[in-house]
């Protein structure tokens, strides 16, 4: 009997041992969670609050490029040194570092279409420009009039595919099908779902390529391109200015840069371009769309803020496209 009891004791000893393992072990577990909450309930307060900064800084550059355009009248200047040269401000637990560059100085891939009676339809100088591009850049050019054609039939309003380009039936094949959706580009990665367009031709063109919101042809300042952007005026040409003329044109712009049109084209190293009226129009002394990237470092926490700046008629500067991610 008394055997029995000391049994039934110690049962009941391990039990009450058990009971307690448990709810340490929960205890534990609850405890772990309570971290893991309240370190993410602080990452998103830091990730909030750098947004913030980055907010802020995008503000101050749309504030700055106001006061450098009510300065500057019909030709936008090069001093002080704004053009992509990035501005660092330490902030308490962190730092926002900010870039602002000519938005415009790249190929509008919207400018293969022109808007007629409410439509978009082919524009072949846009196209045109598009191939000496890739040539410039070392594409294949039976490969880049695929690619030009394909990226028209993306974007005008039409369902009948150019000789080389692809429409809606086209994709349809694809393991996610797509619909040309016969509207401009809204950001430049867009590129990468036209066909023909492969990692390769895309890693060349990117750098080069843009998609402003209309359709205008490409409107290149030369007081802002570098010697890199040398393709650029080889496409102006439409292949008939070779890189290296290209490169010492850049090369010669005098300090303050250049103060009219007409000086830039007739300089000798441009002797070779010959433009037609329209494409001569395409180079302007004035920027009207500036491209700005925040990124911010706030307590561990760290975000990047694009967005593509348009100034207005009444010198306001005014957002058109932002994103959280920078724009590949």
């Amino acid at each position: 009997m008394i055997r029995h009891r000391r049994d039934r004791k110690g049962m009941a000893l391990l039990t009450v041992l058990l009971m307690v393992t448990v709810m340490a072990a929960i205890a534990v577990a609850l405890l772990d969670d309570v971290r893991f909450s309240t370190r993410r309930a602080g990452n998103l307060a830091s990730v909030g609050q750098a947004q913030w900064y980055a907010l802020g800084a995008e503000a101050l550059a749309r504030k700055r490029i106001e006061r450098l355009i009510r300065q500057a009248g019909p030709v936008t200047p090069t001093e002080p040194d704004w053009n992509g040269r990035p501005f660092a401000f330490p902030i308490e637990a962190g730092q926002i570092q900010a870039v602002v560059s000519d938005g415009q100085a790249c190929f509008n891939l919207n400018s293969v279409v022109s808007g007629i009676d409410g439509a978009w339809v082919a524009r072949p100088r846009g196209a045109e420009q598009l191939v000496a591009l890739g040539r410039a850049l070392g594409v294949d050019e039976g490969r880049m009039r695929a690619v030009a054609e394909a990226l028209t039939d993306w974007i005008d309003s039409d369902q009948t595919p150019l000789p080389r380009g692809a429409e809606t039936a086209a994709y349809a094949g694809r393991e996610t099908p797509l619909r040309t959706p016969g509207a401009l580009l809204l950001e430049a990665g867009e590129l990468r779902l036209i066909r023909g367009v492969d990692a390769g031709v895309y890693g060349r063109l990117r750098p080069f390529v843009c998609a402003l919101p209309t359709s205008d042809l490409s409107p290149i300042n030369p007081n802002t391109l570098s010697v890199d952007d040398a393709p650029l005026l080889v496409m102006l040409s439409e292949g008939r200015l070779n890189p290296a003329r290209a490169r010492a044109a850049i090369a010669a712009r005098p300090r303050g840069g250049w103060r009219d049109i007409c000086t830039f084209w007739s300089q000798p190293a441009m002797a070779q371009a010959t433009p037609a009226s329209d494409v001569y129009d395409q180079l302007t002394l004035t920027t009207r769309y500036f491209a700005f990237r925040s990124d911010v470092d706030f307590a561990g926490a760290r975000v990047t803020r694009t967005a593509l700046f348009r100034t207005l008629p009444d010198g306001r500067v005014e957002t058109v496209v932002h994103r959280w991610t920078a724009e590949r």
